[in-house]
């Protein structure tokens, strides 16, 4: 897995309150629901954070050991590429 992703232009994200948020693919129409980790995460690849910078941040955030994080973001990392929402920099 590529540490260099970024969210795609054409993806518009809103945050709720209480940490959940839609994304919306302009291109596409469809909307997908976000939980909070998967907000934080989002925010991060907006910024250009690398992956370990994600799995430091959601280990952090979370209190939950640095394996778990990270399978927890790059499942989500996977889900989102499946989807075409984010692209490889490299």
């Amino acid at each position: 897995m590529s540490n260099l992703l970024m969210a795609r232009d054409q993806i518009i994200c809103t945050e709720f309150d209480g940490g959940d948020g839609i994304l919306v693919d302009l291109r596409t129409r469809r909307y997908y629901q976000l939980n909070e980790t998967a907000v934080v995460v989002w925010k991060g690849l907006e910024k250009g954070t690398s992956i370990e910078g994600l799995v430091a941040q959601i280990g952090a955030a979370y209190d939950v050991p640095p394996d778990r994080a990270r399978s927890s973001v790059e499942g989500l990392i996977n889900r989102l590429e499946s989807y075409c929402l984010v692209t490889n920099t490299a």
